[in-house]
């Protein structure tokens, strides 16, 4: 198997003048590189803006799966599971180390990998960094609470145990940043994991995985398998795998979730969202618009939380609409190796071919497209796999561009007339993850986020993430949440021990109370 080494990837990443590399790899079991024993075909590793193939990682099978699960049980059994909550705080600080003074490298092969842009990469590659050192800090502090029972001869306490080998499964948008939310905590807890990265945004995760080796970790507490549906259906239906986090799309996570259930596995699903964001009347209008071009086109709109259904109040909405399209027309796409871009590719071939898609479907249904595919002056670059950011005005709540979440540059924006109607339209969503409120005043912002079923709230700003704060949707959206303390307690399961003080015993068939 052909593989660049550490040092020579790095010339490549580092060269403004480089498109293709060598990045041809298998599978990352017990601190090694293997070779997959499946038989299934490659997967190519995509440029999205140059298109180019520029690697390939092996496809895991069943078995393959298999070797990686009892790595991780091996490891929960031995060295993991005497190492003490100091130690692993320690190497997980050290594991942020590496990964900060490597974060631009890191930067670079995630943009090159999926076409989001760099300087957004490396902001996720320190966002990830201390997402670890935040979890470090908590890997000495688990412990449960001494609980004074009814009898006075029995001693009740409780303990905070880790699940064991836990699956962890990330989507192609946020490699990096999205696998920080699940391997962090799981780690500080105990336990040891595989993660599934997806087939179209492999390489970082593989990355990755070779700085624990390098930390000082014990072999076996990370392993990557890479491929597919089927990979990941495998890792889910393992039986020694103890607790499954999934993010990615609905349909996904209903396998997930369907095939979990038949082990009685917990699982955490982040899901997708069509997001509100609401504009009263009364708001900062320029700040309104500023966060609404953050909310969908700043990510490329591939982001679960995009604030893709913009709700404006009616007496602003004509002024919104056309400020909206004239800054959408102007969006600079091209290199997003580039500073001056402001926005790159979709990340794959499918994906593309599914935006302009419902563009077109949207176009048909009665909508009206301000900006977007064949809008006069409004161009995309000639090479890459890219959308023209989307504005389509005068959409009502129930079409197809209000209900299905696109994942790409398209904003729908939908007027209303006062607050009741605000909401009704915004909870009128199967989905549930995020919502934006702009408004000055600030017991409305107050009062409508009460009402708004959603897991993250905005109020005057949008797209903002922090480490401590918890994360994570309702309704379709999934269940569970990621970061802050929240996030370590999906990684932990509660052991309750009595201890008998007594020096003799009772009638065994007396009732103890």
């Amino acid at each position: 198997m052909l593989k660049s080494s550490r040092y020579e990837l790095r010339i490549l990443a580092n060269s403004s003048r480089s498109n293709t590399m060598n990045f041809d790899r298998g599978l990352w079991i017990g601190h090694e590189e293997i070779a997959a024993q499946s038989t299934l075909p490659r997967l190519p590793v995509m440029n999205p803006y140059t298109q180019e193939q520029w690697g390939s990682v092996a496809q895991a099978d069943a078995s393959d799966v298999d070797r990686a699960v009892l790595s991780a049980q091996q490891c929960v059994e031995t060295a993991w599971s005497t190492t003490s909550g100091y130690q692993r705080g320690r190497l997980l600080n050290r594991l942020a180390d590496l990964l900060d003074a490597q974060a631009e490298r890191f930067a670079e092969l995630e943009t090159r990998n999926n076409g989001k842009l760099y300087k957004e990469t490396l902001t996720q590659m320190r966002f990830a960094a201390r997402s670890y050192r935040y979890y470090a800090g908590y890997a000495d502090k688990i412990h449960g609470e001494y609980l004074p029972l009814d009898n006075p001869r029995i001693v009740d306490f409780t303990v905070y145990r880790p699940f064991g080998v836990v699956a962890l499964i990330t989507p192609w948008n946020s490699p990096m940043a999205i696998l920080s939310n699940k391997l962090a905590p799981a780690l500080a807890a105990g336990n040891c994991a595989v993660v599934k990265p997806s087939e179209f945004a492999p390489v970082t995760t593989l990355e990755f995985a070779q700085l624990f080796k390098e930390a000082g970790f014990p072999a076996g507490v990370v392993n990557v398998v890479t491929g597919a549906g089927d990979t990941g259906a495998a890792l889910v239906n393992h039986p020694k795998v103890r607790k499954i986090s999934f993010t990615g799309g609905n349909a996904g996570g209903r396998k997930v979730m369907e095939q979990a259930a038949q082990r009685q596995v917990p699982v955490t699903l982040e899901l997708g969202g069509k997001s509100p964001n609401i504009v009263f009347a009364d708001a900062d209008l320029s700040r309104a618009v500023n966060g609404a071009i953050a909310g969908i086109f700043a990510a490329g709109g591939q982001t679960c939380i995009a604030g893709s259904r913009l709700l404006v109040q009616r007496p602003v909405y004509e002024q919104i609409v056309d400020e909206l399209g004239r800054r959408a027309r102007l969006i600079r796409q091209g290199d997003p190796m580039q500073p001056d871009t402001q926005m790159g590719p979709v990340a794959n071939a499918p994906q593309h071919a599914r935006i302009l898609g419902l563009i077109e479907q949207a176009r048909g249904g009665g909508a009206r497209m301000v900006a977007g595919p064949g809008i006069e002056g409004q161009t995309v670059p000639g090479r890459g796999l890219f959308v023209p950011a989307t504005v389509f005005a005068d959409v009502r709540n129930d079409m197809d561009i209000a209900r299905h979440e696109v994942f790409g540059p398209v904003l729908a924006v939908l007027p209303f007339e006062d607050e009741d109607e605000a909401i009704r339209i915004a909870n009128d969503s199967e989905f549930g993850l995020a919502g934006g409120i702009w408004t000055r005043d600030i017991a409305r912002g107050h009062r409508v986020a009460g009402r708004l079923e959603c897991g993250n709230v905005w109020i005057n700003t949008y797209r903002v993430g922090a480490v401590q704060a918890p994360f994570g949707g309702r309704k379709a959206s999934g269940f569970g949440r990621e970061r802050g303390s929240e996030g370590l307690r999906a990684y932990l399961t509660v052991q309750n021990v009595m201890v008998d003080t007594a020096e003799t015993d009772d009638d065994p068939f007396s009732i103890r109370t």
